[in-house]
């Protein structure tokens, strides 16, 4: 699992679980509701501060979302290459 995916997943689970949506989160952090979106989707990866603000406003210390992440890619395993088709004839 790649890890944009694994903060995403974390990201919504802490979010939902102190009841706030997308759009409470985003304005109590200063941002737009959209990243959220695309940070809870795995489309966007965030910036060291922007984990510290997320993490305060979840009420968790940033170390913890982290702990939370690698826990999450190591339960969802890592993401593999289809294998190549077979050249013999």
């Amino acid at each position: 699992m790649e890890i944009a995916e694994a903060f995403g997943i974390v990201l919504r689970r802490n979010r939902e679980k102190m009841g706030l949506s997308q759009e409470e989160l985003a304005l109590n952090c200063s941002l737009d509701r959209t990243f959220i979106s695309l940070l809870e989707r795995g489309l966007r990866q965030p910036s060291l501060a922007t984990v510290f603000n997320i993490g305060e406003q979840l009420k968790i210390t940033s170390s913890e979302l982290v702990r939370q992440v690698e826990r999450t890619r190591k339960k969802g395993g890592r993401k593999t290459l289809p294998r190549l088709p077979s050249s013999r004839a």
